[in-house]
């Protein structure tokens, strides 16, 4: 069943990322505290595995070092108090290690799930943690269900685990009071590291239901009602600020996909200043010639750039440049009123390339027209009136 919000409305919708977020912000992230104890649990067993020779061995030589003295000394109580100083420092330098790295698992087991939070929003003070009937249904509600469930899932199998190894190493118990002390010692870490493990171990089916249960109940709670989904699009999409980001993230996108076709181009034509327009052209495949990158003053700029790093020619004709730009968007092929100029063009091309691998005079240079109507006047767009022509040969 869909839970409800304040004014009555039924949360229907996924949480949004910005919901998420605020959640988050909030410190209302998913936790399992079977995932952490199972975690503890295993971090001790690894713990005692790489720490436990170290530490046996230290503890060993502790206690044959506290009942070594000499009779004198029990009757001085300056010398038995110095002992029992050196004896506590001795067995605080050898649990040390082992209680830094259960305090560093006791930070960090949380975060496994959810990541790490930090927020005082949790313990701000909630007027409905004040009301009898919100806490009776807490108190007799789903999740109390749930919870006690886990519980007692909990209670059964780590009680069960625990009784079931005490009876399994119960003859290593026995045989270990009968022992020599280093032999004990060593014995009982190892029984330590094996109980420890075995426990995280069974901790294993309570963590597999509880964290999907958790990731689930965490995503009911921050579900929405399908108003505040659309009161969260009006703020986030409906501000100036953020349309503009988006139209700014789109036409850098699309210029950096237009740039990358620039070397595919047989030729770029320019005005030769403010408009530069690159054409490609595949008897195979094309009808026509097409528009594969346009753009004006610092746009055209960067494209006659990476013409010339790849050894594009660049051909000036303001009038053809500004006709291509203004009347074909890009991957475009150009209007049939333009294929009598741009054929001139390309036939330059075609020439001049062939004249520089051959070392054949250089082609004569066309002077392209541009039929009426598409003769845009450079006063027109913008710009001041271009002088001269020519073309860059960067071959």
């Amino acid at each position: 069943m869909a839970q409800e919000s304040e004014d009555g409305q039924e949360k229907t919708e996924e949480p949004t990322p910005k919901r998420r977020e605020e959640s988050r912000k909030k410190g209302q992230v998913p936790r399992s505290r079977e995932l952490t104890t199972m975690l503890i649990l295993l971090i001790a067993a690894l713990a005692m595995l790489f720490l436990g020779g170290w530490m046996g061995n230290r503890l060993t030589s502790l206690l044959e070092w506290s009942f070594t003295f000499d009779r004198s000394h029990i009757f001085d109580p300056d010398i038995v108090i110095q002992r029992l100083h050196e004896a506590i420092g001795h067995g605080l330098i050898t649990v040390i290690p082992f209680i830094a790295v259960m305090l560093a698992a006791a930070l960090l087991a949380p975060t496994a799930l959810g990541g790490w939070s930090f927020s005082f929003h949790p313990m701000a003070p909630k007027p409905e943690k004040l009301s009898p009937i919100k806490g009776f249904q807490r108190m007799f509600g789903t999740k109390a269900a749930v919870e006690l469930g886990k519980a007692l899932g909990k209670v059964l199998v780590i009680g069960g685990t625990a009784v079931g190894l005490f009876y399994l190493f119960f003859d290593n118990f026995h045989t270990m009071s009968r022992q020599p002390l280093e032999p004990a010692m060593a014995e009982g870490v190892r029984l330590f590291y094996i109980f420890f493990f075995l426990l995280a171990l069974s901790m294993l089916v309570v963590v597999a239901i509880d964290i999907p249960y958790q990731i689930y109940d965490h995503t009911q709670k921050i579900r929405m009602t399908r108003q505040e989904v659309k009161d969260e699009h009006k703020q986030t999409e409906g501000k100036p600020e953020v349309k503009q980001r988006i139209r700014d993230q789109q036409r850098e996108m699309a210029n950096r996909r237009m740039m990358e076709q620039v070397p595919n181009a047989d030729v770029v034509i320019t005005n030769p200043a403010h408009f530069a327009v690159a054409l490609q052209y595949d008897q195979q495949q094309m009808r026509a010639p097409k528009v594969v990158a346009k753009g004006t003053d610092l746009v055209a700029s960067r494209i006659r750039s990476i013409a010339e790093e790849n050894g594009i020619l660049i051909f000036q004709s303001p009038p053809l440049a500004r006709a291509l730009y203004y009347s074909t968007e890009l991957e475009q092929e150009i209007p049939a009123e333009l294929y009598m100029a741009v054929a001139q063009v390309l036939a330059y091309v075609y020439q001049f390339q062939a004249a520089q691998r051959r070392g054949w005079e250089r082609p004569e240079r066309p002077d392209p027209e541009v039929p009426e109507g598409f003769d845009v006047d450079s006063d027109d767009a913008g710009y001041g009136r271009s002088a001269g022509r020519g073309e860059t040969d960067n071959r």
